[in-house]
């Protein structure tokens, strides 16, 4: 499996169809613009973005700017349409139970009402939406990582937005004894419960989604997109110019070097991929 390097993080070269093909076991994230931002100042996140098993684009900037620097990722998939085209996939396979963790109270039960009435069978088995403030409670992670095992889930899908998900992914993956799969999804529990809309399709893919979310949530967007976003632009032009530094490379050739937790072995990212 191929994959690009986009400045620190590695993104699979996959195209929708291959993904699902190859998805029965690990964990998936979805790297934006704002995550590539975060990566070059948050270690914990950096560290859960090395051992996640599956890294797709999530953004249509990445997209583009991975065109521009010479090494075309296949297509954008991000977790708003994976998880969808995931479900859909697994529509007869008994195997796939799904657990939705995230969102408001009532917003996930109605995710996993619409998407069980839309697969016409119970694919969703459970949802839980944790309280503000609940990846600094350790009782609470503990709590969730209970709930999630007394049911029969295989699959967990997890929205509380980054870079939560992925710390709390990263941290307590091997807590959960039958969970097979596990994705960061973000907003997508609220897109499929229908209480966030997302944007049409072609603003999406003329890589206009992130204005279209910043009208639509500005005072919570705000930041995000007017100040840490354009950040970005300019990693990525010291990367096409050869001035790039991986500011976690420390983390990166202790991986390499294998001296990384037994536990987090099976998950160890190989650096012979194509680079930018």
């Amino acid at each position: 499996m191929s994959s690009i390097k986009l400045l620190n993080a590695s993104i699979d070269n996959l195209t929708m169809v291959e993904l699902l093909a190859k998805l029965n076991r690990g964990v998936v994230f979805t790297p934006n613009v704002d995550h590539m931002v975060k990566l070059q100042s948050d270690r914990e996140f950096f560290e859960a973005y090395l051992h996640a098993d599956y890294r797709t684009c999530d953004s249509k900037i990445l997209y583009y700017v991975s065109r521009l620097m010479g090494c075309p990722i296949k297509e954008k998939i991000s977790g708003s349409d994976l998880f969808p085209a995931f479900y859909e996939y697994h529509r007869n396979n008994e195997e796939i139970k799904i657990f939705l963790l995230g969102a408001a109270a009532g917003v996930a039960a109605e995710a996993r009402r619409r998407i069980n009435a839309k697969v016409g069978r119970p694919i969703v088995v459970a949802e839980y939406s944790p309280p503000y403030g609940f990846e600094k409670d350790e009782a609470e992670c503990q709590r969730i990582v209970e709930i999630v095992n007394q049911t029969d889930a295989t699959v967990l899908a997890v929205g509380v937005g980054s870079p939560k998900q992925e710390k709390f992914i990263h941290k307590y993956r091997d807590q959960f004894k039958n969970i097979k799969i596990i994705m960061g999804i973000g907003a997508t529990i609220d897109f499929e419960a229908g209480n966030v809309a997302r944007a049409p399709k072609w603003i999406s893919e003329v890589g206009l989604e992130w204005l279209y979310r910043l009208l639509s949530e500005p005072r919570r967007l705000w930041r995000r997109y007017l100040v840490e976003g354009p950040a970005f632009f300019w990693f990525a032009l010291l990367q096409m110019i050869n001035l790039y530094e991986d500011p976690f490379m420390d983390l990166r050739t202790e991986l390499d070097e294998g001296n990384q937790p037994k536990a987090k072995v099976e998950s160890k990212i190989k650096y012979d991929s194509m680079m930018i």
